[in-house]
């Protein structure tokens, strides 16, 4: 069948939602189907103030409906809550067409973190801009009890998964001669991620933060000691998480966190606070340590077994992911007999 996304983050960019529409679309077009991304790359756009990696789309909505005319998708999915979402789900009310939504982020805390605005406003924002989908996906238990209790209704669960031929332990001499244990971060590198939590507790080894965002400088001045090594990719990527000892993930504003999970693939156990993301992928699995002083975790999760974190990965599959997505899609119109064929 013909699908449809619509996202506002663009394929090149480094975070968790980009790297669930690539891994989303390969599988998809591996089944025989015909994907259609319509992003930011389609429009004109601007890099937002003091956050150059975000782009956003001027004014997409007459180009965005010609790009949907021609492409009659049987489906429609919408990613994200910015202009382009926006302007999809405006299309698809005005000719009366059914689609899904995804809440995958946090948008409303970290709009409300950076410009103060009250996130009771913009959780009303949110609740109706995914009220008049036919179903929204949400990632986790966790989030789907969240999405019910801000009032977002007919919610449907979308796994994640974690591409093990890519995460695996290897032979890594990249940290060697450092003072361990050698605690690392992966990620975008922005001040929802809460980065300052962790560099700024005392504790012995060695901080290591593998990524790039708009607060590296702030955090390169304020904590010098850390190895910033930047963005990190393919091999290299899976050399940092198989040669640390311990991920800690301070963030308390994720829906879950892909890099959790590659962490995991390479033997490496979790160290966070019990929030939304890792009490999802953690569970009760002997695997990593949740604690509201994250220095505990930390000394907590060096004791878990590799074999164990490896193991609990690997209950994290792609295929099944992909097709929680497909079961999730609604036919463009009730009349529309392609799903119901699928």
């Amino acid at each position: 069948m013909k699908i449809l996304i619509a996202t506002d983050t663009y394929p090149r960019q480094l975070n968790g939602v980009s790297r669930v529409l690539e891994k989303t679309i390969k599988e998809l077009s591996v089944r025989g189907h015909e994907v259609k991304l319509l992003s930011v790359d389609d429009f004109r756009y601007f890099p937002w103030p003091g956050y150059h990696e975000i782009r956003i789309a001027v004014f997409p909505g007459s180009r965005l409906a010609r790009i949907v005319d021609d492409f009659s998708p049987d489906t429609i999915h919408i990613m994200t809550e910015g202009p382009i979402g926006i302007s999809m789900r405006r299309y698809c009310k005005k000719r009366g067409l059914r689609y899904t939504t995804s809440w995958l982020s946090r948008l409303s805390e970290y709009v409300s973190l950076r410009y103060k605005i009250p996130v009771s406003w913009l959780h009303r924002l949110l609740v109706d801009f995914h009220q008049s989908a036919a179903q929204t996906m949400v990632t986790t238990t966790s989030m789907e009890a969240e999405a019910r209790d801000l009032g977002i209704s007919r919610i449907v669960r979308w796994r994640r998964g974690v591409e093990l031929d890519k995460f695996h332990p290897v032979e890594t001499e990249i940290f060697s001669g450092l003072p361990r244990p050698i605690m690392l971060n992966v990620g975008r590198i922005a001040v929802e991620k809460s980065l300052d939590r962790f560099l700024s507790i005392n504790i012995p080894g060695t901080k290591v933060v593998v990524g790039d965002g708009p607060q590296l400088n702030a955090l390169k001045k304020e904590f010098p000691e850390v190895i910033y090594l930047g963005v990190k990719e393919g091999e290299a990527l899976t050399e940092c998480y198989a040669g640390a000892d311990v991920f800690v993930f301070p963030s308390l504003t994720d829906t879950f966190g892909l890099v959790n999970l590659e962490a995991l693939a390479c033997g490496l156990p979790i160290a966070a606070y019990p929030v939304t993301g890792p009490r999802d992928i953690i569970g009760d699995a002997p695997v990593g340590a949740m604690d509201e002083d994250l220095g505990v975790a930390i000394k907590k999760a060096l004791t878990f077994k590799s074999e164990d974190c490896i193991a609990r990965a690997r209950t994290f599959c792609w295929d099944l992911a992909t097709e929680d997505f497909l079961e999730n899609l609604v036919p463009v119109n009730v009349e529309h007999p392609v799903l119901a064929e699928y």
